[in-house]
């Protein structure tokens, strides 16, 4: 495992891109302390649920759509849902008075 310091890593950003390629881990530190590990996304410790707990929380903080989540992860949508439901994050996110309001001036 590789570790860069992060002022160098911004003004010699080809390290990142090399480490990645060479399936190798990089270490980030800032100030002489370990501050972020970088590792490519076909990497096999994604596999082992890494991956899916990212994205997951990516769709959580709204960074992903519910298709681009399962696109991400190869599942039907309804594999989805039953993923997200298990680790108590909503499928869908709404204002239920909002919506009723809607209704209300609809009719």
């Amino acid at each position: 495992m590789q570790t860069i310091g992060i002022k160098e890593l911004k003004t010699n950003p080809a390290v990142l891109t090399k480490a990645m390629e060479a399936k190798e881990h990089l270490l980030i530190s800032k100030r002489g302390k370990p501050f972020a590990l970088a590792t490519a996304l076909d990497d096999p410790l994604f596999d082992l649920g890494l991956k899916t707990w990212l994205l997951t929380r990516a769709y959580a903080s709204g960074g992903l759509s519910l298709g681009q989540l399962a696109r991400a992860l190869d599942k039907s949508y309804s594999d989805i849902a039953k993923l997200l439901t298990l680790i108590n994050i909503p499928v869908l996110d709404y204002d239920l008075a909002d919506e009723l309001d809607t209704l209300e001036s609809l009719a």
